[in-house]
């Protein structure tokens, strides 16, 4: 019997595939435009690649992050030829850690790209532009996160507890000595971390570590081990001299090391404390949150006479605000243990027109009994993924007026359709400029009934 012939490669109909481009090859490019997320566009050899860091017009060296068919991911790794807008990167860690990609623009430019965003998702998605537009809501670009998460892993080869923030592209941790865009009570915490938790006796049983300033300064430690009595020792000391809570999460919820301590975060110009805990839903930009609810309620132009309905009300960022303007608020959220935090919220700040309940806002909403006496208006700030199934609905509950808060334009053009086809009116839009030196756009929609 004849031996089989081996090593030969058969053609697959339909003509050669293209060889894969291996990661880490470098590339000179010419970039066209930025994508919708702030990354740079080139075209080569059929391939079209996508290029963190670069700016229109530039001529980059790109390094391959990964490709699959025939697109390409790649950085940017020494710039040739520069853009007029392009200006150095304020962070020393720019390029390498994954927090903030778009640094290497200017602010106002920054605003613009996520202003055309918003817009082209509108008028491509739902063929739609608002009647007027909103300048862009925003504040200092820089020290205005209060909340962090710090990734911590034990690298068991070097034997070394590795701590910063994910890298860009990659699962790899960047080392983080300080961050520009924390707000000031959290960068001593942030550079002495690292050196603190290299102090405890079983690193490789550390898991994250949250950062948080509002009412209080707090740090939350996810441990997958029990802590031995030093080692909770130096968490204990480390705190006491930053004056921030302890919290530790093992087994079961975030739990405060004083349980006499609370911790929550301010609405000043509504003189509202909204108490919160670490694993719960927060704006991290406490300027540009104060900014969102007050323009909300401009918009929506609540009476005092008026029933109103907040959709994904979370701790009561919002449904608080408003229960000081109406005769009452319907507030509806996801989360159970949400919903019991923000009916605490609203007994704690004296109000007593509002009621909580908790529904699968992903799913049609039923006849539910809060539902039935209808509304004059209604706010809703999904997540990501939208509220296609809540406003299919919306037109039913007898709402003139609506105002939609979105971290994701996409799904609030989606949902824009089903909006126009119900009889509103895009009145206004704008961007919420939460989380500058990065690419994520929020937005805020007024739509009317025709």
């Amino acid at each position: 019997m004849a031996k089989p012939v081996r090593g030969l490669r058969f053609q697959p109909s339909g003509g050669s595939r293209a060889a894969q481009i291996p990661v880490g090859k470098k590339q000179r490019l010419t970039i066209e435009r930025l994508a919708n997320d702030g990354r740079g566009i080139a075209f080569l050899e059929g391939r079209t690649w996508f290029v963190a860091g670069a700016l229109a017009g530039e001529e980059v060296e790109a390094r391959v992050l990964g490709a699959h068919g025939k697109v390409v991911e790649a950085r940017t790794e020494r710039v040739f030829s520069a853009s007029d807008l392009r200006r150095p990167a304020p962070c020393a860690h720019a390029g390498r850690c994954g927090g903030c990609s778009v640094q290497h623009l200017p602010h106002d430019e920054q605003l613009a790209l996520k202003q055309r965003m918003l817009a082209e998702q509108l008028s491509r998605v739902a063929g739609v532009e608002p009647e007027a537009w909103a300048a862009p809501l925003s504040g200092p670009e820089f020290g205005y996160r209060r909340r962090a998460r710090v990734a911590v892993r034990w690298d068991a080869k070097a034997k070394k507890l590795e701590v910063g923030f994910r890298a860009a592209g990659s699962q790899d941790i960047v080392a983080i000595d300080e961050c520009p865009v924390l707000v000031q009570p959290l960068q001593p915490i942030m550079s002495r971390l690292p050196a603190m938790l290299q102090r405890l006796s079983k690193p490789q049983a550390l898991g994250h570590v949250e950062l948080f300033s509002g009412s209080a300064i707090a740090v939350l430690l996810r441990h997958m081990a029990p802590l031995s009595a030093a080692d909770l020792e130096i968490l204990q000391v480390f705190c006491a001299f930053h004056e921030a809570q302890l919290w530790l999460h093992g087994e079961g919820e975030p739990q405060p090391v004083d349980p006499d301590q609370a911790l929550g975060y301010r609405l000043e110009p509504w003189n509202l404390q909204l108490a919160y805990r670490p694993g719960d839903f927060v704006q991290v930009n406490a300027g540009v949150n104060e900014a969102m609810v007050a323009q909300a309620l401009e918009w929506l132009a609540p009476q005092a006479d008026e029933r109103v309905l907040d959709l994904f009300c979370g701790l009561g960022n919002f449904a608080l605000p408003l229960a000081q303007n109406v005769r009452e608020v319907v507030a509806v959220e996801g989360v159970a243990t949400m919903v019991a935090r923000a009916a605490q919220n609203a007994a704690s700040n004296n109000l007593h027109n509002t009621r909580f309940f908790q529904a699968d806002l992903s799913q049609p909403l039923s006849d539910a009994e809060w539902a039935r006496e209808g509304f004059s208006a209604v706010l809703l700030d999904p997540p990501r993924d939208g509220a296609l199934e809540v406003v299919r609905k919306l037109a039913s509950l007898g709402a003139k007026r609506l105002v939609y808060v979105s971290c994701n334009p996409a799904t609030l053009a989606r949902d824009t359709v089903e909006l126009v086809r119900q009889g509103y009116r895009l009145k206004r839009a704008g961007i919420l400029d939460m989380f500058p030196q990065t690419a994520h756009v929020e937005a805020m929609a007024l739509f009317e009934a025709s």
